[in-house]
This record gives C-alpha cells, sequence and structure tokens, in this order.
C-alpha cells in the first residue's frame, strides 16, 4: 500500500493506490440491509462493560430504531430536514438514539456531556435542533441547556437504564409510552442526496474560530467507514471468518472519533462494543482485560498512561491492533505503550484526521509496522496536497499544511458561508495542519492556525479570549496552548490588576462556565499588554517565546 505521488495540472497529488467501491445507499441500509456475513440477526453489538446482561443484538437494535422513529415522527413531527439534540455519555443504548433519529429523516446534533448548560443553548440555537434527548446521568445538564434554548419541557427527554429501550420527559421523569408501531426508514440511492442529507452535526471550530457545526453526510460516514475498516477486515477475515472485533468504548460519541469507530465502523465490522459510562484508567485497563478487547482505538493522553503506568501489567495482552488519533503521539510513547499490548506482537499505529473528515484521513494497515512516529498513509479514495502560505505545491519532504479532497470531507459547516469560504479552495479542504511526507508516509509538523487539542479535544482561544474579556476586572487576554504531559493546556495570559484579581480567581471563574476541557489548565499568567500587531491580531508567536523563555528561567 505504497503512497502514489504524481504531478497534475501543476499540482503534486498524494493519494492511495487503493479504490473501493462505495455503494449509493443510506447509512441505516448500508449497516443493517446489505448482506454482511459479519453481521447475524443475534450478533451482539452494544454491552453495558458495567453490567454484561444488559446488551442489544441487530434484530433487538433494529426494531427499538424503528419504534423510536416512529414515535419521533408520530409524537414529535421530526422529519427529514430536522434536527435532534443529543448528549451522551457511554451508554450502550445510545446507539439506538442516533440511528432513530436518523430513521425517522433527523439529523443527530451531538453536544460534549462535559459542555456548560450556555453551550448546550448556543449550539441547540446554531442547528436549530428541535429537541434534546441525553442519557440519564446528565439529564440536569440537557433540563438547564435546552431550557435556556427555549424548547419545551416535553421536548427534552433522557433514556432510561433498564434492558429495554426507554423515554423519559427530564423535567418530570414522566415515562413516555413508546410507540409500539415501527417507522421502517426511507430507502435513499441517489448519490447527490446522500452526499447532502447530513446524517449528523459534529460542533468543531473548524481550522480557526468560534464553534461551526460540521456537515456530516450520510455518504461521508459510509466511504469512511469502508476506507478504515476495509484493510482491517480483509487483514482479519482473509481465509474465511476469523477474529471477532470486541473493542471498548471509552471515548465520547460527541466527537466523531467516537461516534464513527463505535456507532458506525463496529457495526458494520460485526463487532462488539463495551460502553464505559465514563473514563477511570483503572477500569479502562480492567475492561479491556475482562472481556478481551483485540481493536481498540484512543487518544495519545491515554496511550501516554499505558506507558508510563506501572499499574499496567498483562492487561492488554489481548489487544493485536490500536490506533491512536486526535493529536500527535511522541515516537518513544508510541514505541513504548506498543510493548505493553498484545504481550508485544500487537501493532499500535497513528492515524490522522479532523471532524471535517469525518475522522481517519491516514491509516496504517495491519500487515505493516512503523516506529518512526509517522501518522501512516492516506486512507482509499482520497487525495491530499502539501501547500505553503501562498498555496503553493512544496518539493516532496518539505512540511506544507495539508489539503484534501475525496468521499469522507464534509460539505462544509452549517450556515456558515464566511467559514465555508476560508476552508474550501477550488474542492480542497484547507485542514490548517501542517505535515511533510517522507518514506511513503505522513508526519505531522504543527498546526498552521492557533487552535489548541487537549487529549485531542479542539479548544478555540478565540472562545475563551471572547469570554475572558467580559470579566469586569479584565481588561485584555490572550489564550494559547502550553505543553503538559502528552497534551496541550490553555494558559491565558491577561491584562489586569493583580491586587484586585487572582491567577485562581480567574481559573475558577472560566471553569463554572466552559466544558472541563477548556478550562486553564496552564494557568493564568498577567501581562502588561497582549502583544498585537498593527492590525489588532494578538500575536501568538510572541507569547510562545515568552513561554520558552519562562522555561529557561526555571532550569
Amino acid at each position: 500500500m505504497a503512497t502514489i505521488v504524481e504531478k497534475r495540472d501543476g499540482q503534486t497529488i498524494y493519494r492511495s493506490p487503493d479504490t473501493i467501491d462505495i455503494p449509493n445507499v443510506d447509512l441505516l441500509t448500508f449497516l443493517f440491509d446489505l448482506p454482511n456475513e459479519r453481521l447475524r440477526d443475534d450478533t451482539i453489538l452494544h454491552v453495558d462493560a458495567a453490567d454484561p446482561s444488559r446488551s442489544i443484538t441487530k434484530s433487538r437494535l433494529v426494531k427499538a430504531v424503528k419504534q423510536l422513529a416512529h414515535t419521533l415522527r408520530h409524537r414529535y413531527n421530526i422529519r427529514n430536514g430536522d434536527v435532534v439534540q443529543v448528549i451522551f455519555t457511554g451508554h450502550y443504548m445510545a446507539p439506538v438514539v442516533f440511528y432513530g433519529i436518523m430513521a425517522a429523516g433527523g439529523s443527530v446534533a451531538s453536544s460534549s456531556p462535559s459542555s456548560s448548560p450556555s453551550e448546550v443553548a448556543r449550539q441547540i440555537n446554531l442547528t436549530e435542533s428541535k429537541m434534546v434527548i441525553c442519557s440519564p446521568d446528565i439529564k440536569a445538564l440537557a433540563v438547564t441547556g435546552g431550557t435556556s434554548a427555549g424548547l419545551p419541557d416535553d421536548c427534552i427527554l433522557y433514556i432510561g437504564d433498564s434492558q429495554e429501550f426507554q423515554l423519559f420527559e427530564a423535567k418530570s421523569d414522566k415515562q413516555l409510552s413508546l410507540s409500539g408501531e415501527e417507522l421502517d426508514w426511507e430507502r435513499v440511492t441517489d448519490r447527490t442526496n446522500l452526499e447532502n442529507t447530513v446524517g449528523c452535526f459534529i460542533y468543531s471550530s473548524g481550522t480557526t474560530g468560534m464553534p461551526k457545526a460540521v456537515k456530516i453526510s450520510h455518504a461521508n460516514m459510509i466511504a469512511q467507514a469502508l476506507c478504515i475498516t476495509t484493510p482491517t477486515i480483509k487483514y482479519y477475515h482473509k481465509d474465511g471468518p476469523g477474529m471477532k472485533f470486541i473493542t471498548l468504548g471509552h471515548l465520547p460519541a460527541a466527537h466523531i472519533s467516537g461516534l464513527q469507530a463505535y456507532i458506525v465502523n463496529q457495526t458494520y465490522m460485526g463487532g462488539v462494543v463495551y460502553w464505559m459510562k465514563k473514563f477511570n484508567f483503572v477500569d479502562f485497563i480492567e475492561n479491556i482485560k475482562k472481556y478481551k478487547v483485540n481493536y481498540m482505538f484512543s487518544v495519545p493522553p491515554i496511550y501516554l498512561m499505558i506507558a508510563k503506568s506501572p499499574l499496567v501489567k498483562d492487561h492488554l495482552d489481548s489487544v493485536d491492533f490500536a490506533l491512536t488519533g486526535g493529536a500527535a503521539l511522541g515516537r518513544e510513547t508510541q514505541v513504548e505503550a506498543q510493548k505493553k499490548m498484545g504481550r508485544g506482537k500487537a501493532l499500535l499505529a497513528q492515524t490522522w484526521g479532523l471532524s471535517e473528515t469525518t475522522a481517519g484521513f491516514t491509516l496504517l494497515p495491519r500487515h505493516l509496522t512503523d516506529d518512526t512516529g509517522s501518522v501512516s498513509m492516506i486512507v482509499a479514495n482520497c487525495e491530499a496536497r502539501l501547500v505553503d502560505d501562498e498555496g503553493r505545491d512544496v518539493e516532496v519532504g518539505q512540511p506544507g499544511e495539508m489539503l484534501c479532497r475525496g468521499p469522507i470531507i464534509t460539505k462544509g459547516y452549517y450556515k456558515n458561508d464566511k467559514a465555508n469560504q476560508e476552508a474550501f479552495v477550488d474542492g480542497w479542504f484547507c485542514t490548517g495542519d501542517r505535515l511533510l511526507f517522507k518514506d511513503g508516509k505522513f508526519y505531522f509538523v504543527d498546526r498552521k492556525k492557533e487552535l489548541i487539542k487537549y487529549k485531542g479535544i479542539q479548544v478555540a482561544p478565540a472562545e475563551l479570549e471572547a469570554l475572558l474579556v467580559t470579566h469586569p476586572k479584565i481588561q485584555d487576554a490572550a489564550v494559547i496552548g502550553v505543553d503538559g504531559e502528552g497534551t496541550e493546556l490553555p494558559r491565558a495570559y491577561v491584562v489586569a490588576d493583580k491586587t484586585q484579581i487572582s491567577a485562581e480567581e480567574i481559573q475558577k471563574w472560566v471553569a463554572d462556565q466552559v466544558a472541563s476541557y477548556k478550562k486553564l489548565r496552564g494557568g493564568v499568567v498577567f501581562i502588561d499588554a497582549i502583544p498585537k500587531s498593527p492590525s489588532g491580531k494578538i500575536l501568538r508567536k510572541d507569547l510562545r517565546a515568552l513561554v520558552k523563555r519562562e522555561a529557561g528561567a526555571k532550569l
């Protein structure tokens, strides 16, 4: 699977030599109707890791999906083009909700369970969601956020915790009687329709700026499933039925990686997901051992814990193939973590991608190995370029901004023409990430823009800056990311009177208003003035230089 590099119309194009046929069907038809020898009616797909007696098979899943779709259509009037907000911690019944919304003709808009109520309200208004459905442990967040957005009480629901799928009104705890009737989903085969019908919205900061709603189509999710899983299925099932894919659901389904990996890809692979309600490292490694997890996707901070923790002994012996994404993983950490998996024989490979690429744009096939710290090779059906700041293709081996195109690329951001014009140039999606190509693989260099990635989750400095300057005792502010162990931590530089407000007070004030991953874990530093260009742009490079000087002074 060598990457092909070719000159075309004065451009340097990088592409995979592989092509995969992508069927012209909707997502639910792709997953549940098309012939799939790995997926039988009695195949167990989703299990509660804390109580494995609670599980759901394909046949029960499809029945519950159709009943929920009937309820959404006939009680809540959810139809084509309508949006339903979902907020979930790890719950084995979450796929019923995701698929049920799509079966009713709607689109899923997925909020992080660590969002603040005001963030949930903004997201509901951004996508014009008609209702909210959440997991039972965060109904208070759904009620506060949904009410702030103007949703009526009977449109804010949570699912039950029983073996059967249940719905309750979040404010009153009144159980709803689900329709005994079923609504089958509409089969769609028109390619243009599939490319433009939004299956889900993922809230992202794009390549820079305030949060946006990324439109992920049915066609995007099907293409992503095929591009990522086909090489893996071929490797493990080359001589007929092979390894049963067992994974642990520990990443938020609000983010494209968790949603695509657990709710789409794993179903297509006929695998089972053991869902953890919340991540805890001890439970994480114990569950991997207990359920003999052999296929997993996680993020660099977790692999860093695996590499360094003395608690990890034989817990990961069952793992054969592991993927990491969301941020760059250092080569040394990758090697050390890999030693603890599969008795040292597993493969830990890096992927690279964004919400806008429906997760992974690169993949290392299982039959290959890599210990160089690369982010692997482009997946099938996709192409890339590397360009300089003027949009000119750089020489092979030189770093440049990654431009992408292919069937997994989003059609853009919902109702945001300005962001779409900035992100797309002549059919290419401009990622804002700088990579280089060497020896057949891609290597992550840095981000062209200022986005901070805390444990793989995007944090927009502009959003935190806009919040900070609303404080009456803060005159000006800038936010950058500083190095933490295996991740970036948001740090604020503020212009304020230290006798009037402390750094700790500022951190707490921000923490009370934002999602957990946006907290100022990198600290608050007082400064006389925020360095800015004549046009008013914050000179973040000056702040980064200040960080380096501070680090040097401590040596």
